[in-house]
């Protein structure tokens, strides 16, 4: 059967790769970005199983107001994509404070107030979907990347209490943890400090690392064997190298908790 999407930054990179997937089966996509004239070439193709709306994540009122514009458009919501995001790039030192507070409105507040908006819709019909779209940085932290760091970790917190606060209403929740991919988040999307002298030596060690990049249109097939699962996982990497990058990390964090266990009981007194 055919599925009834809203995603969130569906102008470029992952939303837009997918909402063009979903189209392409047969179905209807509410697309939202800060300019809703990014969708009229999908208008012109797909006519009313577009629905474009132009939503700034961060205002919560706005967030439900257009929730509620695609349920009354489309009558019900399947997957409900909270992809909407950027990076901010820049040692912890460098970060000004409104930099800071606006990498967490848009990765963190942005998602929590579409995910409240469509709650009581999916609970009233006891199905749905929630994808978030975090990031492998999401599970582990670079330098250079730390409040982008922190709104990932804390994307990936809330929504492991939420899968499990709506299993019982049939709702299910998937994180999606993508790697590096040849998007616009490092490029214009990507939001830069001003950088500090003291940094440029341990900057320009960083910049002889590089990776290969994934192609963001080789994700389609894997959303939608992820949104038609009958148990989708609660998290997924997306792309070559994260399980293997995780799995050491993890065993040297085990292995450090370990090392200091004794310290750590002792710290809970008599």
């Amino acid at each position: 059967m055919a599925k009834t999407w809203f995603i969130t930054g569906a102008s470029k990179g992952f939303g837009r790769e997918w909402a063009e997937a979903a189209l392409e089966r047969g179905d209807r996509v509410a697309a939202t970005s800060r300019s809703a004239a990014a969708f009229d070439d999908l208008v012109e193709k797909y006519g009313d199983a577009v629905l474009p709306l132009r939503v700034d994540v961060a205002d919560r009122a706005a967030a439900f107001e257009a929730v509620q514009r695609a349920v009354d458009t489309f009558g019900e919501l399947d997957v409900v994509v909270n992809n909407a995001g950027y990076g901010l790039f820049g040692m912890v030192e460098e970060v000004t404070e409104q930099q800071a507070r606006d990498q967490i409105e848009i990765n963190v507040f942005g998602a929590l107030w579409v995910t409240q908006a469509v709650l009581p819709h999916l609970r009233a019909r006891g199905s749905g979907h929630i994808i978030q779209v975090s990031s492998v940085a999401g599970v582990t932290s670079l330098p250079g990347l730390g409040l982008y760091h922190a709104s990932k970790f804390a994307l990936e917190g809330f929504t492991a209490s939420l899968a499990a606060e709506v299993k019982d209403f049939g709702i299910k929740v998937t994180l999606v943890e993508p790697a590096g991919y040849a998007t616009e988040w490092a490029g214009p999307s990507a939001v830069q400090t001003e950088h500090l002298p003291a940094y440029d030596d341990f900057r320009a060690a960083m910049s002889g690392i590089s990776s290969r990049r994934g192609d963001p249109s080789a994700t389609r097939a894997a959303i939608l064997t992820v949104v038609d699962a009958e148990q989708p996982p609660l998290r997924i990497f997306f792309g070559q190298g994260p399980l293997e990058r995780i799995t050491k990390e993890y065993q040297a964090r085990l292995d450090e908790w370990r090392n200091w266990d004794e310290v750590s009981k002792n710290a809970f007194g008599s």
